[in-house]
C-alpha cells in the first residue's frame, strides 16, 4: 500500500522537528510540502535523508517554497515551475516522477486582498494550472496533483461564519477556476472518501479558530482518472495542528494500492 501526503509546513526550518516526528510516526512514502520558506542551499536535505527520504525542492527566501520527499524511490524532476508565464519566478510548483507516478506539488497564490492585482494573479495562476493539468490528463499517465490550492471548493468545506465572506479563498471566481480543473476528471480523494464530513485542513492562528474547529478545506489531493481504482483511504492528521508550534495546516494523506 502506498501512502501519499501533502502538508503546508509554513516554515520548514522552524518546524523540522515536527516534520521529522510526523514522518517517523505516519510513515508516508511520498510527501509534498508547501511554504517551506527556505532557499535551496539551506534546505535540510541531509536531515531528511537521515530519516530515509530523498528530496527535491524549489526554494525562495522568506516566502513560498515547495518540496517533494520520497522513500519510494528517488524523485526525478520533470518541472520546477508552472508553465505559461516566463515572468513568474515564485517558488510555487514542482513536478517529479517517483516509481512510475507523476507527482505535482503546488502552492497556489492566496489572492488577498481582493479585488486587486493579487486576486487577479491568483485567478491567472489557476488558469495556467488548469491548462497544464489538461495536458497531464490527456497524456494518460498516473498523476497526483496535490498541495495547498488556496481554494475552498464549496460552503460545505468551511465553517459556518461570515468572517471569510470577502476572502479570496471562497470567491465565486476562485471556485469557478477550481471547478474548471475538476471538470477535466480529477478525483478529489478526500471528498470522495468523506462525502458527508467537512474535513478541514487549515485553521488560522487568529480568532481562536483551532480550539473552535473553525477551519477550511484548502489542501487537496487530486488523482488522475487512472488512479481512481487504487484509492483506499484518505484522511487529515488533525492532531498535528494541535501540537505546540504547529503549522496552521494539518497533513492530508491518501492510501493507494500499488496497482
Amino acid at each position: 500500500m502506498l501512502k501519499v501526503a501533502t502538508w503546508n509546513i509554513n516554515g520548514l526550518v522552524r518546524r523540522l522537528p515536527l516534520l521529522l516526528e510526523w514522518l517517523r510516526d505516519a510513515q508516508p512514502h511520498v510527501v509534498a510540502l508547501q511554504e517551506t520558506k527556505v532557499t535551496d542551499d539551506a534546505f535540510p536535505a541531509q536531515a531528511l535523508a537521515d530519516a530515509g527520504y530523498a528530496s527535491l525542492c524549489v526554494g525562495q527566501k522568506t516566502w513560498n517554497g515547495v518540496a517533494l520527499l520520497s522513500r519510494a524511490g528517488d524523485p526525478v524532476v520533470v518541472r520546477r515551475a508552472l508553465p505559461g508565464d516566463a515572468a513568474d519566478h515564485q517558488a510555487r510548483y514542482l513536478e517529479a516522477a517517483i516509481a512510475g507516478v507523476l507527482y505535482c506539488c503546488l502552492y497556489a497564490p492566496n489572492g488577498n486582498p481582493r479585488p486587486g492585482p493579487k486576486f487577479d494573479d491568483k485567478i491567472a495562476w489557476h488558469e495556467r494550472l488548469t491548462a497544464h493539468a489538461a495536458g497531464l490528463i490527456d497524456g494518460g499517465l498516473p498523476v497526483v496533483l496535490l498541495g495547498d490550492f488556496n481554494v475552498v471548493p464549496t460552503d460545505f468545506d468551511r465553517y459556518c461564519s461570515r468572517s471569510y465572506d470577502d476572502n479570496a479563498l471562497v470567491q465565486p471566481e476562485s471556485r469557478a477556476a477550481h471547478d474548471r480543473l475538476m471538470d477535466q476528471g480529477w478525483i478529489d480523494a478526500l471528498r470522495s472518501r468523506h462525502p458527508d464530513e467537512p474535513m478541514y485542513t487549515f485553521w488560522d492562528y487568529l480568532r481562536n479558530r483551532w480550539p473552535r474547529d473553525a477551519g477550511l478545506r484548502i489542501d487537496h489531493v487530486l488523482l488522475s482518472p487512472g488512479l481512481a481504482h487504487r484509492l483506499r483511504d484518505a484522511q487529515v492528521d488533525r492532531e498535528v495542528r494541535g501540537q505546540h508550534g504547529a503549522s496552521d495546516h494539518a497533513p492530508v494523506w491518501v492510501r493507494m494500492t500499488e496497482r
